[in-house]
């Protein structure tokens, strides 16, 4: 099972094609198998939550709020490691933030 901030490795699907490919995630929530995970990517200019080898990932990197995915949980590995309680909060704020307009 995985909790919400966990940092996984995902395989996901890149397109409509069938090439998948692992990469670094965000657990955002778990529920009834699947799981929702925002993507992470070492590109230092994307726009995101930063996220640094001093938290635990290889390299400096960005959580991506506008990559999202849905996937089960046999495509997840891990958790490597699990956000801090600062970061936590980060995310759940800029979430809120972009789920705002549900609220109109």
């Amino acid at each position: 099972m995985y909790r919400a901030g966990d940092i996984v490795t995902a395989r996901v699907r890149l397109s409509e094609g069938s090439e998948t490919k692992n990469r670094f995630a965000l657990v955002l929530y778990e529920q009834l198998g699947n799981v929702v995970i925002a993507g992470i990517t070492s590109n230092p200019y994307a726009k995101g939550i930063p996220l640094t080898k001093k938290e635990g990932m290889p390299k400096d990197s960005v959580i991506k709020l506008n990559y999202l995915f849905t996937v089960t949980e046999d495509t997840l590995f891990g958790p490597i490691f699990k956000l801090g309680k600062e970061r936590k909060k980060q995310v759940s704020g800029e979430m809120s933030k972009l789920l705002g307009g549900m609220q109109d």
